[in-house]
């Protein structure tokens, strides 16, 4: 008899906590480039039916069992591909929210459990199907390209990234600092930068790297802000994929059909059998994490004169965004946001420059030590050691093709090689006389 009190007991809880309505405390809205965010907080987890409807074009969310209080909390204005929001109660306690959009969008959908910032949410993506175009900046001369670097500010939007005592948001300071280094980039001879974010929105991890390669980059730089549960803990870190980390992402790309047809290192993977694409990606990665560990170290000693380290070395992890198999790869650690004195640095737009000018000088000296072939920076470099820049000639290849590449003249190439052929034999190596603007 005590067990069938304690089930009617149990029954009537359930039907209460039932009964009571979710309430939605808040709507956010986060507008990107290609994608819009909507997010709504709510008292409990809620179920829920996303759907879109046409003539005009819009989602609608219908809440079950919601409820939604407008005097006290307000929509958000229409931004990104929301022109604007609305809500009304609907017949058996469906609370019904509709996003009128701007363009037709697909939506994706999710419930989001509590964290240290939020409690539970359901978050509603909205991407246009258009795929964001590459960045295309003149910088270089004619036939010598720029080394583009990916600047990724870490976090963004909804993700407010680690909070520091004073209130300072990680998204924010990492904007920041990579706006300063974009400008940095931006005005150093043969580099360009590419900010993977522009504003506050939220970027999936993989899709900060594919945005990277979309762009054709040659580094990829994530820039981030540390915490600990220690406020004690300070100091700057570098970090690059770790090889188990590199053997994850190489068993993912080979198994997923998405990845097949991107290119590894400048070379497809559908049309090759998965012995030989797994030598290509085992290759690619080899390079592409050297070439990370031997560039994070020039930004880690740069790092060092201008404030503390965590540690002396350059770090190993497995970080998503660092997992592109074929661009070298750095996840900076500008400082710890929990520690008070740092987060007071990280606050002021002098230490910003500061440690954008460090990652810039970091870079800088790398490629300056392994200047790329075709590249700007190589025909600096060597200029810069009183070197002559060279070139293998390849088989058809023509010195006006390879006046062209490296922007001097034929007769220049001639008197400097002393060719009387046009064409040279396919190996003849080259010395490329420094490009004078004729």
């Amino acid at each position: 008899m005590r067990s069938f009190f304690f089930l009617l007991l149990v029954l009537g809880a359930t039907a209460v906590a039932h009964a009571t309505p979710v309430e939605v405390r808040d709507l956010r809205l986060w507008a990107g480039p290609d994608s819009t965010r909507v997010v709504l907080d709510l008292s409990a987890e809620v179920r829920y039916e996303v759907f879109t409807l046409s003539g005009p074009d819009r989602v609608v969310i219908d809440l079950q069992n919601a409820s939604l209080d407008q005097e006290r909390v307000r929509l958000p204005a229409g931004s990104g591909l929301v022109s604007q929001l609305r809500v009304g109660a609907r017949d058996g306690g469906t609370l019904r929210i509709v996003l009128d959009l701007t363009a037709r969008a697909e939506p994706k959908d999710f419930l989001a459990t509590p964290n240290d910032v939020y409690g539970h949410r359901l978050v509603v993506d909205l991407a246009s199907g258009t795929t964001p175009r590459p960045v295309k900046a003149p910088h270089a001369p004619t036939g010598q390209r720029d080394l583009v670097i990916a600047v990724d500010a870490g976090h963004g939007g909804e993700d407010p990234g680690a909070i520091g005592k004073r209130g300072t948001r990680e998204k924010d300071v990492t904007l920041q600092v990579a706006r300063r280094l974009a400008e940095r980039i931006d005005a150093e001879p043969g580099m360009r930068a590419v900010l993977i974010r522009t504003g506050d929105y939220f970027v999936p991890l993989r899709e900060r790297s594919r945005r990277a390669r979309l762009n054709q980059a040659d580094m990829f730089i994530s820039i981030h802000a540390d915490a600990y549960v220690s406020r004690d803990v300070r100091g700057s870190s570098v970090y690059v994929l770790s090889s188990r980390g590199a053997s994850d992402e190489a068993a993912r790309w080979l198994a997923a059909k998405e990845n097949s047809a991107d290119l590894i290192g400048g070379v497809s993977l559908d049309d090759k059998n998965d012995v030989l694409a797994s030598v290509l990606l085992d290759l690619s990665q080899n390079a592409a994490i050297s070439a990370s560990r031997e560039a994070a170290g020039h930004v880690l000693s740069e790092l060092d004169t201008v404030g503390r380290l965590k540690k002396s070395g350059v770090q190993h992890a497995g970080f998503v965004v660092l997992k592109s198999p074929d661009i070298p790869s750095m996840l900076v650690e500008t400082a710890f946001i929990s520690n008070m004195e740092e987060e007071q640095r990280l606050r002021d737009p002098d230490y910003q420059r500061r440690l954008a000018a460090a990652i810039h000088k970091g870079v800088r000296t790398y490629y300056y030590d392994n200047p790329p072939s075709g590249t700007h920076i190589a025909q600096l470099a060597a200029q810069a050691r009183g070197r002559p820049l060279r070139h293998v000639i390849a088989a058809g290849e023509s010195l006006y093709d390879v006046a062209g590449r490296y922007s001097v003249s034929v007769e220049s190439l001639r008197r400097a090689n002393n060719l009387a052929d046009d064409r040279p034999a396919s190996g003849t190596v080259l010395e490329i006389p420094f490009a004078t603007g004729g």
